[in-house]
């Protein structure tokens, strides 16, 4: 149990905190020198639909996001949305602001690439 607690507060420290809030680290896998990491949203009803009965109805197909590297590694995100249903079958789901408009990198990645390098490049060492 106390590893397990560790890991997560390791994990706050390295994953944006919207990520942390609300997706669960499913899996992670190195790929030719990239650390991808599999994540998904929790099971904790959209607050917004609050006043409507959810049921959850599995997810959309996953979105890649560029990240800071760890270790030397590239680092991408692989966030899956979770999608609900009401008991008419109309269907629902969390808007999510996890990347800087325009790009696939997370804001916090995206901020620190345009201050160091005054753009967004695509194929510097570190994206």
């Amino acid at each position: 149990m106390v590893k397990e607690t560790l890991l997560k507060e390791l994990i706050r420290y390295v994953l944006p905190k919207e990520i942390v809030e609300n997706f669960e680290l499913m899996d992670l896998q190195e790929i030719e020198g990239t650390l991808h990491l599999y994540l998904e949203e929790t099971s904790v009803s959209p607050e917004e639909y609050r006043d409507k009965t959810l049921f959850s109805n599995g997810f959309y197909e996953d979105s890649m996001i560029k990240d800071f590297p760890l270790r030397d590694k590239k680092v991408v995100l692989h966030v899956r949305r979770r999608r609900w249903i009401d008991e008419s079958g109309k269907s629902y789901s969390r808007r999510w602001e996890l990347v800087a408009e325009g790009t696939r990198y997370s804001k916090e990645f995206a901020y620190f690439l345009k201050e160091a390098f005054g753009y967004l490049p695509d194929t510097s060492p570190i994206s």
